[in-house]
């Protein structure tokens, strides 16, 4: 497959249609279908379905859909790659990616990173939200440099610092709620509440652990993988949600309160990277400030 053709492909997925998309690529129609054609000879797979003449929308089959996914990938990694290459030796300057949940930590990347900018003014940072399982995919993808994640990490897979902080579980709900008059939440206070409870947290973990019952035997009014999505459905009453502190502001005007689990439930966070990597020079530097902030931090 050639990256060319898999530029195409994509122009065509986005566009539904194999005559916008060769206007946008500057193609005659006859030379785009053609490539697509011996695209998919070369797949043994058919990729598209094409419209009849009253409908010249086109669709993506199964395979399609696999393909486009890749193709937005490896296309992605290229252009990292390339940017990596092509930078010069005497100036550090490009692009780092991380991979996150949503958690108060991120301000000490963002201290490491502040306190690299006069020097290197030339590295750009770009944060990806994600659950831990979201962020080791694209981590194994090389489509990251780091992530924060939550809980223990596999060291045979992955390189990690500790970071000095924790996360709190609790409860957030609205001032007007019933459990707003406890200073903290119990897990028998939960059990016959409509809950919003984190998509992974669902699979199972250490919330079911300390709500001593099976997910299954639940409230569960809904789920969510962005708190600040979920913090919408609460002010809107729709339950209370099961979340980490310090992401979600309730101070001021806020109708909102947050109340801690009582017996408490930290979450323990790392940033972790591939082992054996062999990084960029901005994530180099970077790597370097970053765990000289955290030495700094615990003595």
């Amino acid at each position: 497959m050639e990256l060319r053709v898999l530029q195409y492909f994509l122009a065509i997925a986005r566009e539904q249609s194999i005559i916008r998309a060769a206007e946008s690529l500057h193609l005659s129609q006859p030379t785009l279908s053609t490539q697509i054609k011996n695209l998919e000879e070369e797949l043994g797979k058919q990729l598209l379905i094409r419209g009849t003449k009253g409908s010249r929308k086109v669709t993506l089959t199964d395979e399609g859909m696999i393909l486009r996914m890749r193709a937005e990938e490896i296309l992605e990694l290229v252009k990292k790659t390339e940017k990596e290459v092509t930078l010069t030796n005497d100036i550090v300057m490009g692009d780092i990616l991380i991979g996150t949940g949503e958690t108060d930590a991120v301000r000490i990347l963002a201290q490491a990173a502040k306190s690299l900018q006069n020097t290197a003014p030339g590295i750009h940072y770009h944060i990806c939200s994600g659950n831990s399982t979201f962020v080791m995919e694209q981590l194994d993808k090389g489509l990251l440099d780091f992530g924060i994640v939550f809980g223990p990490v596999d060291l045979t897979k992955y390189n990690a610092l500790k970071i000095p902080a924790r996360d709190v579980w609790g409860v957030l709900m609205r001032k007007d709620s019933p459990l707003a008059l406890k200073e903290t939440i119990s897990p028998a206070d939960l059990w016959e509440q409509p809950l919003i409870i984190s998509q992974q947290e669902e699979k199972g973990g250490a919330l079911t652990q300390w709500l001593k019952c099976q997910i299954s035997d639940l409230n569960i009014a809904a789920t969510y993988n962005l708190i600040f999505n979920a913090s919408l459905m609460v002010d809107e009453g729709l339950g209370y949600a099961v979340c980490l502190d310090k992401i979600i502001n309730t101070t001021g005007n806020s109708g909102l309160c947050f109340r801690p689990l009582n017996p408490g439930l930290e979450a323990e966070m790392s940033i972790i990277w591939k082992k054996y990597q062999i990084f960029s020079k901005p994530a180099e530097k970077y790597i370097a400030v970053l765990k000289k902030h955290l030495n700094a931090d615990q003595t």
